[in-house]
């Protein structure tokens, strides 16, 4: 089983990981790209996360974290050129906020995904279709990967989402990338989406003793996942 290493020289932007035979961008930003295939992959956008939690009577967030997070994600798709784009569920808060986005938000969304190939993989947040368009899939294989929403034991080659991974650097908490010689988890990309620390029993079950995490922010740094 092959294990995943670096490439090259790390870019300030991205961390260059060879895994299954493919080298894969983990940005700073949250997204992989995946340049062989020009393949962008997000997970967990949580779109519509402070029109769900006011409408359900919880912790009032500020309004604009959809706006944050779709100018991410735009210029995550400029910078890479991306032909090909991969969400990995939770893409919405749940199925009311995939319905209830606003129109200029709804707009935005579907100029990104004009003259691309969209897939949304189903999540426990929106388990069913929506819609804007794209196909809808509960997982998706693209050789040598196969994409989902939350890992399944004993796989191999395997991207998915769900926990939210996050590490702690200089005292300061960072989302992360998990990545394994079978498996890479990806980290939230939403805006106010929280996050599970790298040393919870849910992630340390499922990651090798030897997993790396990649943190995301101002550049992506690699450092043994901590436990």
């Amino acid at each position: 089983m092959q294990h995943p290493r670096r490439r090259g020289t790390q870019a300030p932007m991205h961390h260059a990981l060879f895994f299954h035979g493919e080298t894969l961008h983990l940005r700073a930003t949250g997204a992989l790209f995946w340049p062989a295939r020009q393949v962008v992959v997000v997970s967990d956008l949580h779109l519509g996360k402070s029109e769900r939690l006011a409408r359900r009577g919880g912790t009032l967030l500020p309004p604009y974290e959809t706006q944050a997070t779709l100018e991410k994600f735009d210029r995550d798709l400029e910078t890479t050129g991306a032909a090909t784009v991969i969400c990995l569920g939770d893409s919405f808060d749940d199925l009311a906020a995939a319905g209830s986005i606003d129109d200029a938000s709804r707009l935005w969304l579907t100029r990104l995904m004009a003259g691309r190939d969209w897939t949304w993989i189903t999540g426990n947040h929106d388990p069913g279709p929506i819609d804007i368009g794209g196909s809808h899939r509960a997982e998706l294989t693209v050789r040598p990967f196969t994409f989902r929403h939350i890992a399944e034991p004993g796989q191999s080659a395997e991207i998915s989402g769900h926990f939210h991974p996050k590490a702690r650097l200089a005292g300061q908490s960072r989302p992360c990338f998990l990545a394994d010689a079978a498996r890479l988890m990806m980290p939230a990309y939403g805006t106010y989406t929280g996050g599970l620390w790298s040393n919870d029993p849910a992630l340390t079950t499922i990651m090798a003793r030897d997993a790396l995490a990649i943190l995301t922010g101002t550049r992506a740094l690699a450092i043994p996942m901590p436990r």
